[in-house]
Formats: C-alpha cells, structure tokens, sequence
C-alpha cells in the first residue's frame, strides 16, 4: 500500500469515494460536487484542500482530504474533512494508514489541533478516535447554513 498526496488525475476516484462516504452517512443524493470541482479547488494557485490517497496495485482505495484553519485560540489548525476507505478495502490498515499521515502532516505544519466531525452514531469511528488520543466533545453542536439557508436569510429579515 502506498499512501502519497492525491494528483489531479486521482480526482474521479476521489469523487466515487465521496459518493460512497454520502451513502454510507445516509445521505446518497447529497453530492454536488464534480471532478472538475475537485480539480479547480484542490489544484489551483491557492488550493482550497489537499488530499492523501491510499493507492494498491494501481487502485486507489480511500482518501483523506483536509484544509488548513485558523484558530483564535489556537492558531494554525487543520480540518480533516472525510477519511473514507472503500467498504471491500476496510480492514486493510488503510484508513489507519490515512489516518497517521494526516497527524504527521500536522505535526510536520507544527499545527496546535487537528479537528474533524463524526456522526453519533457511528461509534466504531468514535471507538477509535478516543483509543487514539482523540477527544470526541460532547458540548460543542456543529452548525452550517447550506446553499438554500444562505439566500434565505439574505432575502428575508430577522
């Protein structure tokens, strides 16, 4: 297995491992996103993300795409979006794998945190991450205001 940082031309495979990650979150229709998306946003002049990929034989089988942050509190952080490994390839060590090189990379960056969501109910994800040295915090709600929310509010007044 090789993990290394993900090219332009992995970006389909990306893409196919997102759309497995919405399902697998319940949420199959949710993807909007596009491989020229994925290949205008992660490899332009000033990328929005990066991205790991495991690959075997030639076939790419999970990724791990992340962004940088800024805390007030803490300064430089990064943001693991989605770790997701194919379901035929879990238990491969891959997402383990994944994983470790998105710590190293915040190491390597000297970031003070390292920060990703996980849904409540998948407590295997949550099982890990604590055994890890990770803290699952149970105080803090996550809010976001998609594409419908935002016009809404801009067209309307409080």
């Amino acid at each position: 297995m090789i993990i290394r940082k993900a090219t332009k031309n992995d970006m389909p495979s990306v893409l196919e491992l997102i759309q497995e990650l919405a399902t697998f979150e319940k949420e199959p229709d949710a993807v909007v996103v596009t491989v020229d998306d994925l290949v205008r946003d992660g490899f332009s002049e000033n990328p929005l993300f990066q991205c790991f990929v495991a690959e075997v034989d030639g076939e790419i089988i999970g990724m791990a795409l992340f962004y940088y942050r800024f805390s007030t509190w803490k300064g430089k952080t990064i943001h693991l979006e989605d770790l997701i490994v194919k379901e035929s390839k879990r238990g491969t060590g891959a997402g383990f794998a994944l994983y470790k090189e998105i710590i190293k990379q915040g190491k390597a960056e000297n970031v003070r945190r390292i920060e990703w969501n996980v849904l409540d109910w998948n407590t295997p994800a949550i099982d890990f991450y604590e055994k890890s040295g990770a803290k699952v915090l149970g105080d803090w709600r996550v809010v976001h205001m998609d594409d419908k929310g935002i016009e809404q509010f801009l067209n309307t007044t409080i």
